[in-house]
């Protein structure tokens, strides 16, 4: 990207549209809320392309200086939010097994609990909720750092020393998040699925470990485990572009960052949305 691009950067419409006098009749209102939708994609796609062409272009350019980063957003979009993922490993598992029990018993099906616990945690609830988690602990973060940047003048600083502020300040959030979701994943679900047994045991349904098991295996297919990795990896990189558009790709002044991220929240939970009901609809067709 060429130094100066961001210093270079005027006025957005999307801000203008923002602060003009707000429309008297309800069709203007819906005009301008759907041109405001429409620029917003726009921006979020060309940053997200810019993004790629720079991850692609720059793979091998200042490893020494990148690598440390990529490693210090995977620790903090993974390793540290370990714990609290383990506490809600455990209240997924509760609260799936706890309703699926009492739904079964009144039919006896308690066979198809492994094929509920892959449906609900595995396909749905797993990657969903981790994406949240992540977003609400990290995303945020990264807009209250890149817009304070942003206002403070250190990009153009950036920038004035011949560094790209995508490759430096966005690419390892990239690489970071989509990782640390995929791991975070991961782990929630087998913490979910495990504890569903543990929860199931405590209340006396008559299931054996290993059958408990077989009908997981049963129940999962090949899909399953690509859909996985895409969609988390999806969450990860929709939460730093987003994230990252707001806190960076922007003109920002201080007073302004605290709206930044409520839209940038936003916007990550209506593209969490999106995709899951894309993925949804991969599911009904395969």
């Amino acid at each position: 990207m060429p130094a100066g691009k961001f210093s270079a950067l005027s006025e957005s419409p999307t801000r203008l549209l923002r602060r003009a006098p707000s429309p008297k009749s309800y069709t203007d209102r819906l005009a301008r809320a759907l041109f405001r939708f429409l620029l917003t994609v726009q921006g979020l796609g060309a940053f997200a392309l810019i993004t790629l062409g720079v991850l692609l272009k720059k793979s091998r350019v200042a490893r020494p200086v990148i690598a440390p980063l990529v490693r210090r957003e995977i620790s903090r979009a993974g390793v540290k939010l370990l714990p609290m993922f383990i506490f809600l490993a455990l209240a997924l598992g509760f609260l799936v097994i706890g309703q699926a029990v009492v739904a079964l018993q009144k039919i006896g099906a308690f066979g198809y609990l492994g094929t509920i616990m892959v449906v609900v945690v595995v396909r749905e609830l797993g990657p969903l909720l981790a994406a949240v988690m992540v977003l609400a602990r990290v995303g945020t973060a990264n807009v209250i750092e890149l817009g304070t940047a942003r206002a403070t003048g250190e990009v153009e600083a950036l920038e004035a020393l011949g560094i790209d502020p995508i490759h430096y300040l966005v690419v390892p959030r990239v690489i970071g998040l989509a990782l640390g979701t995929f791991s975070l994943t991961v782990y929630l679900i087998l913490g979910a699925l495990v504890s569903g047994y543990l929860w199931a045991f405590l209340q006396d349904v008559p299931i054996l470990p290993g059958d408990y098991f077989r009908q997981l295996a049963g129940a999962l297919r090949g899909l399953d485990f690509a859909l996985l990795a895409l969609k988390t990896g999806a969450f990860g990189f929709v939460i730093a572009i987003v994230t990252c558009y707001h806190g960076l790709a922007q003109p920002l002044r201080l007073e302004e960052v605290s709206r930044a991220t409520v839209r940038a929240v936003a916007q990550s939970v209506i593209a969490f949305v999106v995709l899951d009901a894309l993925f949804i609809l991969i599911y009904l067709l395969a």
